[in-house]
């Protein structure tokens, strides 16, 4: 008898008969739909997938995706991956978490994540706001910010995500947007194949407490004039005509005119694996309102290779248990002893 072959998924097997309860208009849709999309073509059995979330309005995200998942507690969905990681490494990972989940109280949790470099996805929803409990700033909201908490308007210097990560060594750093769904799906992909912690960072919309907090790098008329799409290989060229571009002089990047005397021969050429530009590149993060601000970055940052955690520490058992078995009550007496008489 021939072998029955299973067909194959489609985005709406990773689907759940769960009614999607985010605000409508909410950016959350979007990523969730791609996230949908690209599963089927990942070739990985649904029931080796794990969607682990914190708390927030993005944390909702296991409930609507048929795979595993867990809906954890505040901060500690990167640990909790970690040691899911650490005891079944077959398993493909995802971390769904916010701004507030995953850089405040979680922030320590983030930060050894990406040292230790396990084989995990981070999905950060960066929306610049804390959505579910109301409308107060947030570690990434921009400073005199007036919310419910701020009410004279913010006085702390917000956070780069992607800073943060290049800080931490985390082996691979991107950044992508809900409004552009093919840019968010070939986010997606690459995070999926690189061997190690890669953290994406999404731009979100809050509709309700944070609208158009990302406008400028989203809406038509102004996404040409202030974003830079990263691609390897190719200089860094952007605006609605092609024709401006990043030059560095020195470490300093600035905006040259190709329309206006400037060669392409001259452009910085983006190279993911060059991490003292990968640097710069992170710390190209001017507030948009102002004058003569440098275009933000999409795409990938950087990538490297390093070793997984998972598999060294495997290493380590399986050297360990090639030496014989041990003695337990031995290891729990330790090297010195004391007798009380």
């Amino acid at each position: 008898m021939s072998e029955i072959t299973a067909p194959p998924l489609t985005p709406k097997d990773f689907a759940t008969d769960q009614e999607v309860r985010w605000c409508p208009g909410c950016g959350d849709y979007s990523i969730l739909a791609q996230v949908q999309k690209i599963m089927p073509g990942l070739g990985i059995p649904k029931e080796n997938i794990v969607i682990i979330s914190g708390i927030g309005c993005s944390s909702r995200f296991p409930y609507y995706m048929n795979t595993y998942g867990m809906h954890s507690i505040h901060g500690r969905a990167t640990a909790i991956a970690s040691g899911l990681k650490a005891a079944r490494p077959e398993l493909s990972v995802w971390i769904v978490t916010g701004d507030g989940d995953s850089l405040s109280i979680g922030g320590n949790h983030t930060i050894h994540l990406l040292r230790r470099n396990f084989d995990v996805n981070i999905m950060l929803f960066n929306n610049q706001i804390y959505g579910l409990t109301k409308g107060q700033y947030s570690p990434t909201s921009e400073e005199n910010k007036v919310t419910k908490s701020t009410p004279y308007g913010s006085i702390d210097h917000p956070f780069n995500p992607l800073a943060l990560a290049m800080g931490a060594d985390a082996t691979f750093i991107a950044r992508t947007m809900d409004r552009d769904p093919k840019h968010l799906q070939e986010a997606l992909i690459r995070s999926h194949k690189h061997k190690g912690a890669s953290f994406l960072e999404i731009y979100q919309n809050c509709n309700i407490f944070n609208d158009g907090a990302f406008e400028i790098f989203t809406e038509k008329s102004s996404k040409l004039d202030n974003t830079l799409f990263l691609e390897h290989g190719k200089p860094l060229v952007f605006g609605a005509n092609k024709d401006k571009g990043i030059k560095l002089e020195g470490f300093k990047p600035v905006v040259v005119d190709l329309a206006n005397g400037a060669s392409t021969d001259d452009l910085w050429v983006h190279d993911e694996r060059d991490f003292y530009k990968a640097q710069i590149l992170v710390r190209m993060f001017d507030d948009p309102r102002a004058e003569d601000h440098l275009p933000r970055p999409f795409g990938v940052f950087y990538e490297t290779d390093r070793a997984c955690y998972e598999d060294v520490m495997q290493m380590q058992i399986d050297d360990v248990m090639a030496k014989g078995k041990g003695n337990l009550d031995k290891l729990l007496r330790g090297k010195e002893t004391w007798s009380i008489a």
